[in-house]
């Protein structure tokens, strides 16, 4: 064993693989990553150790790979940059392939850093040994196949730039996944091989052995990479210009914020000078923080379909973001024959109706304020889109208030969602789950000024990792954080709540319970008994209560909606993690959102 102090990124490396991956955890640190999702494996022990034993990195220790990779894409959403994860070779690997989808559908940065056995083990029958080049395809945006470790100048100029290419990859327009496949041979340990590492290597190769810094002595990227952002030509500005200036009935249309939407500051200011309502995803990053005067419009989900012939069709619409969470916002913009614009920095079509007229490859916060400059002194007050907007806002009071007065007349679902949308905390940051939760997330959170982040998995729109996801997104901030996910989800990622203790993080957890995929409920099989319960709402009979003694988690169980605010209230100001379980009908649930949106019909009649 050497007794080399091999924390110290200036003394001589014992052997070239601890050379060569001390020399890419420093370049990744000169990039800005200052965290790292490792999970234990032998191929991988020389990242390990370098990451273990830089001083400015944290790292997050994992013992499931899934977990480890929806923790790390959860952790990105949050700070808008990659948390790398590292594993060991075989089908580890493969277990970072669910959140690399996500990452890649949802445009969330992520590095993969795999190891590997050496190439002529490759095709051999060797143990632990699968073919790793390329092995998330397309679904990563760059791919790297790293040369076996070597201490030569060149070399390691070459593995600082593929580096900090790497990062900038993942950090462009789109951001996306990036794999790096990093094949070792032993010795795997920070052991001496005498004459393995040139004495005189800083000498001789001092670009590649040291890197770059600054002035005063900091690392710097060995090769940095500028990113513009594009911006509409004069001529296609002004004809957009035109076009919202005609119009008297328009839409501000805010989708997920997996392809970028603009600062609020910037939309407001576009709302403002056009006169149009907001109509805000709750992943958007605009169905909360606005101040009262920006007119944001969140029951869209709750009372769009039944507007029928009795509302004029808008004649304009811009559109930022992904596609709608809400079917009911997306058949709406179907049926409509406005022109719609659709606003997407990296030129990507995010519409799958089809009925979009055109793509603007511009980025949105710069085309928001431009366009609202532009539109300074155009009359965004007539009487016509005072009118188109007051529609709106009657319709958002009396939904509001009919949400208001069902959530106090029984526990369902949705009424769920709805406490937790008016009572986290300002700030906070909130995960929800695919299925029903983000469902009843947006047809019933009421918009509100407080600075509450929502996030969600709608890129593939698993329920695979959202508690890692979560945890993932609470590691990066200091905001309390509210977990919601369904009772299948739960199961689905139990794993991935070893994060509370081994990374530190506390949360409110809200399961809903409804035992099974209550969501079925919506769709045409219901009606097909069997072989509904048993193949598509599958009920579970599983009690989570003894997850709270395994996972060192408070448990706490509810049947009625009063209890659980109270004791939701005073979680989110708790520390620790708290689960509180509240045990819902799914049927019973569905039957009464279609009794609410029959009244919201009512009331617009």
């Amino acid at each position: 064993m050497s007794d080399r102090d091999d924390s110290d990124p200036d003394s001589q490396a014992p052997n070239r693989n601890t050379l060569w991956a001390r020399t890419l955890v420093s370049e990744l640190e000169a990039a800005g990553v200052d965290a790292v999702c490792v999970a234990p494996g032998s191929r991988s022990t020389p990242l390990t150790v370098a990451f273990a034993r830089h001083p400015d990195i944290e790292v997050f220790s994992h013992l499931d790979e899934r977990s480890a990779a929806f923790f790390a894409l959860g952790r990105a959403k949050r700070t808008g940059k990659p948390t790398p994860l590292v594993c060991t070779s075989g089908t580890a690997a493969a277990n970072f392939h669910p959140a690399i989808v996500e990452a890649t559908q949802a445009r969330v940065p992520m590095l993969v850093l795999t190891a590997d056995r050496p190439p002529e083990l490759r095709d051999s029958g060797a143990n632990q040994t699968i073919d790793q080049q390329k092995l998330y395809g397309d679904a990563v945006r760059w791919y790297a196949d790293l040369p076996e470790p070597e201490p030569e100048g060149r070399k390691l100029r070459s593995l600082r730039t593929t580096v900090a290419r790497a990062v900038a990859e993942s950090n462009g327009t789109p951001p996306g996944p990036v794999h790096l496949n990093v094949p070792f041979r032993k010795p795997l340990e920070p052991v001496e091989v005498p004459g393995d590492v040139p004495e005189n290597l800083t000498d001789e190769a001092p670009l590649g052995a040291g890197g770059r810094t600054e002035s005063d002595g900091t690392a710097r990227p060995f090769v940095r990479t500028a990113q513009g952002r594009p911006e509409l030509a004069d001529a296609d500005l002004r004809g957009v210009r035109e076009t919202v200036a005609d119009a008297d009935r328009g839409l501000l249309v805010v989708g997920p914020a997996d392809a970028p939407t603009p600062e609020r500051e910037a939309l407001a200011s576009l709302a403002e000078a056009t006169g149009f309502p907001i109509l805000a995803d709750p992943l958007s990053g605009h169905r909360f923080g606005h101040d009262d005067e920006t007119p944001v419009v969140g029951g869209y989900d709750g009372y769009l379909d039944a507007v029928g012939e009795s509302w004029p069709d808008p004649e304009v619409v811009v559109r930022f973001g992904a596609s709608p969470t809400s079917k009911v916002l997306r058949r709406y913009l179907e049926s409509s024959d406005a022109r719609q614009f659709l606003v997407d920095p990296a030129g990507g079509w995010r519409e799958a109706t089809f009925t979009a007229t055109d793509l603007l490859a511009a980025d949105p916060t710069r085309f928001a304020q431009t366009l609202a400059e532009e539109l300074d002194g155009e009359s965004s007050r007539s009487d016509e889109r005072e009118t188109w907007r007051g529609r709106f806002a009657d319709a958002e009071r009396d939904y509001w208030s009919l949400v208001e007065s069902g959530r106090a007349e029984r526990l369902f679902e949705g009424g769920v969602l709805s406490a937790v949308a008016a009572d986290a905390p300002d700030p906070a940051t909130v995960m929800v789950s695919n299925s029903m939760p983000v469902r009843d997330l947006d047809r019933f959170a009421r918009p509100r000024a407080a600075d509450v982040t929502v996030l969600g998995n709608r890129g593939a729109s698993g329920i695979d990792g959202i508690t890692s996801t979560g945890l993932g997104a609470g590691s990066a901030t200091d905001d309390p954080l509210v977990l919601v996910t369904g009772d299948l989800a739960y199961y689905h990622d139990m794993n991935g709540l070893l994060a509370v203790a081994r990374c530190g993080v506390d949360a409110t957890i809200v399961e809903i319970n409804n035992d099974g995929g209550g969501i079925f409920h919506m769709l045409p099989i219901e009606d097909f008994e069997p072989p509904f319960t048993e193949q598509f709402r599958t009920p579970h009979g599983l009690d989570y209560e003894s997850t709270g003694d395994l996972y060192g988690l408070d448990f706490e169980r509810f049947g009625d909606l009063a209890s659980f605010r109270s004791a939701f209230r005073e979680s989110v100001g708790s520390a620790g993690t708290q689960v509180l379980e509240v045990v819902t009908d799914a049927e019973e649930s569905h039957r009464f959102r279609e009794g609410l949106a029959a009244r919201a019909a009512e009331q617009l009649e």
